[in-house]
């Protein structure tokens, strides 16, 4: 078809132009949607908008279509509205389906500025939290579009469309509900940005792991509560956290250098790690890893689950034996947002559409840094002070923040095989 061939586009609906929503509610099967516009086909009538939900097998289907114009058998005065009344519920009820048909004028009304995605994540999610989270939303003038599920498990996921309200407005709004009812709640800008190509990094210890790396080398030097001590000093603020590395690593000094694939044996991912990678990966994110441990074990883990950047600090290893000193740059606190902005532009992405993921205080400038922070089982001062929070031991849960759903997480599992 030449370009003169091409059609003009039908104009919306104003708001005198006389529009019917058709309704169609009942058991599902194969075929329904056909059949509606078919039926409707016969009438020479426009779709304005169209949405449709299966809910256990039963589906709401709703068309909102121009009225049909009167025959010119009919004249003036006649209408083959009613006939596509009776037409339409007449097709239905040879199906066993419900009808309802309302008339009305123009589109669907416009929907208010500030426009945001709040993300709820539940386990589980009971009647009462989505009555509170829904009051919040309209108390602070927004109003609720659209909602639909994104995962049942291993948490239930559920997505409300907001608009009428700024995003930031609502974050204020829902972060103290979210911790009132214990669930977690994520609001961020709707936008093309969110399925564009993303960068996702994260912390490693208690994040990306289940353990504390230096932890892990404590054990075989036989210091562990040496360790720990400096550790709890450096948590009183007694330490800043790269005097606190070099007083833990100093315990290190000594031990063979055997440790180390050692210590990488006895590593645990955390529950859902794999997964978020993978599936990531497959939807073309980019993801890296920063950490205040060391190399020895990060350089691995990004070999393992393939990851696009890595860095943390690094064992000084001489004669097969650790020294018990770091070499190079410290991976500290402002290290990590330092190399969150290095990795976005090596990746090419703008810091807003990158995402930060950590549990501790050193990793706050990195998760305030990014577009979105989610603090993972984190301490109260982290959780409060970043974007969204993560509470259950599942470190996937994280993809439902960013709209990706379950069906799409097992879709790039079964890709990756």
């Amino acid at each position: 078809m030449s370009a003169s061939q091409i059609p003009p586009a039908t104009a919306v609906p104003g708001d005198d132009v006389p529009t019917l929503l058709v309704k169609i509610f009942g058991k599902d099967r194969p075929g329904i949607t056909a059949g509606l516009f078919d039926t409707l086909a016969a009438y020479s009538v426009d779709v304005v908008d169209i949405e449709q939900v299966v809910t256990r097998g039963r589906i709401t289907l709703c068309a909102l279509v121009t009225s049909p114009s009167p025959s010119p058998a009919q004249g003036t005065t006649g209408s083959s509205e009613g006939d596509l009344r009776a037409t339409v519920h007449s097709w239905a009820e040879s199906l066993n389906l419900q009808a309802e048909i309302i008339s009305g004028r123009g589109d669907n009304r416009p929907r208010g500025t500030g426009r945001s995605h709040v993300t709820v994540l539940g386990h589980p999610l009971t009647a009462e939290t989505a009555a509170a989270i829904a009051a919040a939303i309209t108390a602070s003038g927004g109003n609720i579009d659209r909602i639909f599920r994104l995962a049942k498990y291993p948490v239930t996921a559920v997505e409300f469309a907001v608009s009428g309200a700024a995003t930031e407005a609502l974050r204020t709004v829902l972060a103290p509900e979210a911790a009132q009812l214990g669930v977690d709640i994520a609001v961020v800008a709707a936008g093309l940005q969110r399925r564009a190509q993303r960068l996702v990094v994260m912390d490693v210890d208690s994040t990306l792991i289940q353990d504390e790396v230096i932890e892990l080398f404590a054990a075989h030097a036989g210091c562990e509560a040496e360790v720990a001590e400096v550790t709890a000093a450096a948590m009183r603020g007694e330490l800043d956290f790269e005097q606190s590395l070099h007083a833990r690593v100093e315990l290190l000094g000594g031990l063979d250098a055997s440790v180390v694939e050692a210590v990488r044996k006895e590593v645990r991912l955390t529950p859902g790690a794999r997964t978020l990678v993978r599936t990531l990966k497959r939807l073309g994110y980019q993801v890296g890893v920063v950490s205040g441990g060391f190399t020895q074990v990060t350089d691995a883990l990004k070999e393992e689950l393939g990851l696009d950047f890595a860095s943390a600090n690094t064992l000084e290893i001489v004669d097969g034996r650790l020294t018990g000193r770091v070499t190079g740059d410290i991976v500290d606190r402002a290290g990590k947002a330092r190399l969150l902005r290095e990795f976005a532009q090596q990746a090419g992405v703008p810091l807003a559409q990158t995402v930060a993921i950590g549990d501790g205080a050193n990793d706050l400038d990195m998760l305030n840094t990014a577009g979105l922070g989610v603090a993972f089982n984190a301490k109260p001062v982290v959780r409060e002070a970043a974007h969204t929070a993560v509470n259950v031991p599942f470190l996937d849960t994280v993809l439902y923040l960013l709209g990706i759903t379950r069906e799409e997480v097992e879709a790039a599992e079964t890709h990756v095989g």
